[in-house]
């Protein structure tokens, strides 16, 4: 799912869907994280990727980095879908190109660490 969302995310930044290529990168790591949890036994609900990889990160040993990418990429996960969340405005008007590849090149990072500590468990190594 995590990958099949980041290419949906990849189509709306095409068309200029930015606040909605922002908000499926997010859901894209959120689907990775978890997929991990899960892997591990530790299923758990929530949205927030921060406190997913702090979850985590009491299991495997999670980067800063990946750890910063997240806190990032939860900055996307309100303010891109409602209009509440800004003074005035809607979401669309708010989000730019450079945001989405952002988005999107953070959220490729946070999948390419979950696969590759998904390998190195798989194959009985150690995070």
């Amino acid at each position: 799912m995590a990958r099949r969302t980041i290419e949906s995310a990849k189509h709306d930044a095409e068309v200029g869907d930015y606040n909605w290529a922002c908000f499926k990168a997010h859901q894209a790591a959120e689907f990775a994280i978890k997929a991990a949890l899960y892997g591990i036994g530790r299923a758990t609900r929530g949205h927030s990727l921060t406190h997913l990889i702090a979850g985590l990160s009491r299991f495997i040993n999670v980067p800063s980095e990946v750890i910063d990418l997240c806190k990032l990429l939860d900055k996307f996960y309100v303010t891109t879908r409602y209009v509440d969340a800004w003074s005035e405005g809607v979401p669309y008007e708010y989000f730019t190109r450079t945001d989405a590849e952002t988005a999107i090149k953070t959220a490729e990072d946070i999948i390419t660490f979950i696969e590759d500590l998904w390998r190195r468990l798989s194959s009985g190594g150690r995070s």
